[in-house]
């Protein structure tokens, strides 16, 4: 796919074209931001928080669900999402967050209700931090500390590459915090491991999905919020039913709608988890269904995975993959994967 990219780019979707672009934008976060990262670290050392909480919507808040695993797996500090209309529709300004670190992960930094509860966080005496694309938005002024996702601009409805460095910004609230250094590793490498990932090809796998209806999206522990991810991608830019859950959920109730053909994407990172998510594939293929999974099993397509890199970036590299094959779903559904139909690209709820 890389020379086919190469000479194709000009053609492709703005999505597309942004996505491509993570690896650039992460080098240029990666050497604006550092100071800032370091100091943020040193001072939740010093002062530990009791627990975090976590404020976003749509992509933002599945950068979250990743960061979520990262924060609670390395520093053992429960992480919490919680909902901006608890403040914007309920009122819920006494909400005591004493002695919390609470992050606030926004691409335009303007919606009010995530305004609102940032601001009813900061009052109750939570150390606020804001991951935020654009630096002039309103939610950094707001914040003890911001720091811009430097992802730049993104036309396209779908946000690719803010995604993909809100994770980055993550990774590195964790490595600095916890001062691990195969966190540290990691952050070093994700540029060029999210350029691997460019040159992967997804789109035999997902072509044969062009006629579906309805699927699920598989994945479990940091691997959860990329099912997040690609099931809302899949949804916003192919108009498909997509649903995200974790392997240990879909056993439950979900797995009762799989039958003889029913697509899945299992997504997978070989961790703890991995035998698991393999156990519910191998589940899934005897019930008939029609699995593509990262996680080699036989009698399911392998979505190709870039080898050797470091657990806490196989997640973000699957997304990336993804993101550079989704678009031509859409295309081939009849759909323009940078004007998703009924949506907008800033969405200001209350």
């Amino acid at each position: 796919m890389s020379g086919t990219w190469s000479q194709e780019s000009s053609r492709l979707p703005i999505m597309a074209r942004e996505a491509a672009e993570a690896p650039g934008v992460a080098r240029l976060q990666l050497a604006r931001s550092e100071d800032a990262f370091m100091q943020l670290g040193e001072r939740l050392r010093r002062q530990p928080p009791r627990f975090v909480v976590t404020c976003a919507r749509g992509s933002s808040d599945h950068a979250a669900v990743y960061g979520k695993y990262l924060i609670e797996t390395t520093l053992g500090r429960a992480v919490a999402s919680v909902g901006p209309s608890v403040a914007s529709i309920y009122g819920a300004h006494a909400l005591d967050l004493r002695d919390s670190l609470f992050i606030a992960v926004s691409q335009s930094g303007r919606s009010p209700d995530l305004l609102r509860l940032t601001e009813a966080a900061k009052a109750s005496g939570a150390l606020v931090v804001g991951f935020i694309n654009d630096a002039s938005a309103p939610l950094g002024a707001l914040c003890d500390v911001s720091i811009p996702l430097d992802a730049g601009p993104e036309r396209a409805v779908a946000a690719t590459k803010s995604y993909l460095l809100s994770g980055l910004a993550f990774l590195r609230l964790a490595a600095h915090w916890s001062a691990s250094p195969e966190l540290h590793e990691a952050v070093a490498a994700f540029p060029d491991a999210l350029t691997s990932a460019c040159a992967l090809d997804w789109w035999p796998a997902l072509e044969t999905l062009v006629d579906a209806q309805s699927l699920y999206v598989v994945g479990r522990g940091s691997g959860l919020g990329a099912a997040l991810e690609l099931a809302l991608k899949l949804k916003e830019t192919c108009r498909v039913h997509a649903e995200a859950f974790s392997a240990a959920e879909v056993v439950h109730g979900p797995l009762g709608l799989v039958r003889p053909g029913f697509p899945v994407i299992a997504l997978g990172q070989e961790d703890g988890s991995a035998e698991g998510t393999r156990a519910v594939v191998r589940r899934m293929l005897e019930l008939g269904a029609d699995v593509r999974s990262v996680l080699p099993v036989p009698g399911a397509a392998t979505l190709p995975t870039v080898p050797g890199v470091p657990l806490a970036l196989a997640p973000l590299c699957q997304v990336q993959s993804f993101y550079l094959a989704v678009h031509r779903l859409a295309t081939a559904r009849g759909m323009d994967p940078d004007a998703p139909a009924n949506l907008r690209k800033v969405t200001e709820t209350v």
